[in-house]
């Protein structure tokens, strides 16, 4: 049961959720009076409460969604509140839904949708993952950062072949580690205000890496949002290559490190937003006449439900013409799946904008 300064706190927080007219975050849409009442006294048996689920909402009243999970539990003790949210943002996938079974499918299947080098500059796809018997950020302590982080990196160091490399903690980096890093774009930076609010970003950089392969095309970030983001990515546009290299590395990693997984939610990890296959593919790709026509360039994403960003990502714009489209769908479907939308919808632009005169 939550104490009464946590449930206080609550209180001060559902009114303030409330008297915000202009906030329009899947936590106000959801937060009823009623659930709120249901759920502001439990508490999960790593000891996270509602405040841990809202609070990062509850100070950003412009969240989009404006919930994260304290640990697995989570999920189900607050399911209220979580189920219609994800509901929501992941159209489609109703609370009497259940995510299928991981299915990397047939990896040979993927192809190089751009062999001209004409459209696509990069491609990338990333999983993420969390440690089963440990909570999210939220709940985790000091002891339990460095103790991850050691399983994670003696784990990516016995990596073979194409994903052999080196793992670079962030506790103690030098100035020219770091530096290297940032020039690869690799180096992720202390959480941004919604993370910070979450209370995603104790104890930094205690617990935090980065390794990638020698070849620079295979990175694992190692509590940064996540416990682990798995990203392969390289030039070009062969989507096949970089799909059998991520899979082969979840595959090898898994072997060691068991994944936290829900029979319902499929993958699990801190943000709702990236449940199930938990899989982002993407390309940068350079679509100079689609472009002149935003509209046109939405409808035929929208069809294979592709999402279109500015060249940095999520809120930005498209610099010299060159757009970041990923699958938006991560719930319902295999990892397969997924992939493959993406890769249909990325064929299918280059088609369009082949045609265009």
């Amino acid at each position: 049961m939550a104490d009464a300064a946590t449930i206080a706190k609550l209180e001060e927080g559902f009114k303030k959720l409330e008297a915000a007219t202009d906030c329009k975050s899947l936590l106000k849409k959801y937060l009823t009076k009623s659930v709120f009442d249901q759920l502001k006294g439990k508490k999960t048996s790593l000891g996270a409460t509602l405040l841990d689920v809202i609070q990062s909402g509850v100070e950003n009243l412009d969240s989009g969604v404006g919930v994260y999970a304290p640990d697995a539990e989570a999920y189900t003790l607050f399911a209220p509140l979580f189920d219609p949210i994800i509901e929501d943002y992941h159209k489609g996938f109703k609370q009497t839904d259940k995510h299928p079974n991981k299915d990397f499918g047939d990896v040979n299947q993927f192809v190089n949708v751009d062999p001209d080098g004409k459209f696509v500059i990069s491609t990338r796809v990333r999983c993420g993952r969390s440690m089963e018997g440990y909570p999210f950020n939220p709940c985790l302590t000091e002891a339990q950062y460095k103790e991850m982080e050691s399983k994670v990196s003696s784990t990516l160091s016995n990596l073979e072949g194409e994903l052999k490399g080196t793992y670079y903690p962030l506790t103690g980096m030098t100035k020219d580690v770091q530096q290297k890093l940032i020039d690869d774009h690799f180096l992720f930076k202390e959480g941004d205000r919604f993370l910070q609010a979450a209370n995603a970003c104790r104890y930094w950089p205690t617990g935090r890496g980065i390794y990638h392969n020698d070849n620079k095309t295979f990175l694992v970030w190692c509590n940064e949002e996540d416990h682990l983001r798995i990203i392969s990515m390289q030039m070009g546009g062969d989507l096949g290559q970089v799909y059998r290299r991520l899979v082969s590395a979840v595959n090898e990693i898994e072997k060691r490190v068991p994944f936290s997984h829900h029979d319902r939610l499929g993958f699990l990890t801190f943000c709702p937003t990236n449940l199930g296959t938990t899989v982002r593919a993407s390309v940068h790709i350079k679509l100079p006449k689609l472009a002149a026509n935003r509209e046109k360039l939405e409808e035929v994403a929208g069809k294979y439900s592709l999402q279109v960003r500015g060249t940095r990502g999520e809120h930005t714009e498209a610099e010299g013409g060159v757009y970041d489209i990923s699958n938006k769908r991560r719930m319902g479907l295999t990892e397969f799946q997924a992939v493959k939308e993406m890769q249909d919808g990325i064929l299918e632009l280059i088609k369009i904008e082949k045609e265009m005169q």
